[in-house]
């Protein structure tokens, strides 16, 4: 009977002293900080936004926060379209898996360029362009803020312009 007990005791004593191990040891986890080599953290005010090719200044922007899209592997970036501004039809050779982070994006997909047949995506949503299907987007002139997209890919990236002899954005 003794034993019985004792195994009970154990029984009910392990799964609560390795309950009380793992949260201190989590706790000292916590308390070590993060390792740089381990963990990198970019704050937002140092995410390193910057003009892309051709695109008149304040239209969009893109900010490289891993990988590069003109290399092979993954790459991903974050967008920031200006209101007022949106993408020519375009495609790429790859699928590209986006997150609306602010703003509202405007999407549409198609060949011909009709910004009034676009659709509003919020924050929040995802939006998974499939390779070598042509679209279009960017935010609209009545925007209040910009846009911006987290978008991730597998490189190397190339725009390919439905109608090469147009530039590759509009203003809305």
């Amino acid at each position: 009977m003794t034993s019985l007990i004792t195994s009970r005791r154990e029984l009910l004593a392990g799964p609560l002293l390795a309950a009380l191990f793992a949260g201190l040891h989590s706790e000292a986890a916590r308390a070590a900080g993060v390792d740089p080599a381990m963990t990198m953290i970019t704050p937002p005010e140092q995410i390193p936004w910057g003009p892309i090719g051709n695109l008149p200044p304040n239209a969009v922007e893109a900010a490289p926060l891993f990988g590069k899209t003109s290399d092979p592997g993954q790459y991903f970036v974050l967008i920031r379209w200006h209101p007022g501004f949106m993408s020519a039809p375009h495609w790429y050779e790859t699928d590209r898996l986006c997150i609306v982070l602010s703003g509202t994006w405007w999407c549409a997909s198609g060949e011909d360029f009709a910004p009034e047949a676009t659709v509003p995506v919020t924050p929040g949503s995802f939006v998974r362009r499939v390779a070598r299907t042509p679209h279009y987007d960017g935010a609209k002139k009545t925007d209040k803020e910009p846009a911006i997209i987290a978008i991730s890919g597998v490189g190397p990236m190339s725009l390919h312009l439905n109608d090469p002899s147009k530039p590759s954005w509009r203003e809305v």
